[in-house]
C-alpha cells in the first residue's frame, strides 16, 4: 500500500512539474518574442538557451 501511494505521489509531483515547465515554456516565448521585436540580440540567446533547455526537461520527461 506504501508503495502505491509513493507512485501515486511521484506522478502527481511530475505532473505538477511538467505544468510548471510549460508555463516557464510560455513566459520565455513571449520573452524571446519582445527581444526579437527590439532587436535585442543578448536576450535572444538567453531565450533561446533557455528554450533549449525546458525541452531537454520536458522530453526526459515525455511530456512532449
Amino acid at each position: 500500500m506504501k508503495q502505491m501511494i509513493q507512485i501515486i505521489r511521484k506522478a502527481d509531483v511530475e505532473k505538477e512539474y511538467v505544468h510548471v515547465l510549460k508555463l516557464e515554456l510560455d513566459y520565455e516565448l513571449a520573452s524571446l518574442f519582445d527581444a526579437m521585436q527590439q532587436k535585442d540580440d543578448h536576450q535572444i540567446s538567453k531565450s533561446k538557451q533557455r528554450l533549449q533547455e525546458i525541452h531537454v526537461e520536458l522530453e526526459a520527461l515525455h511530456a512532449l
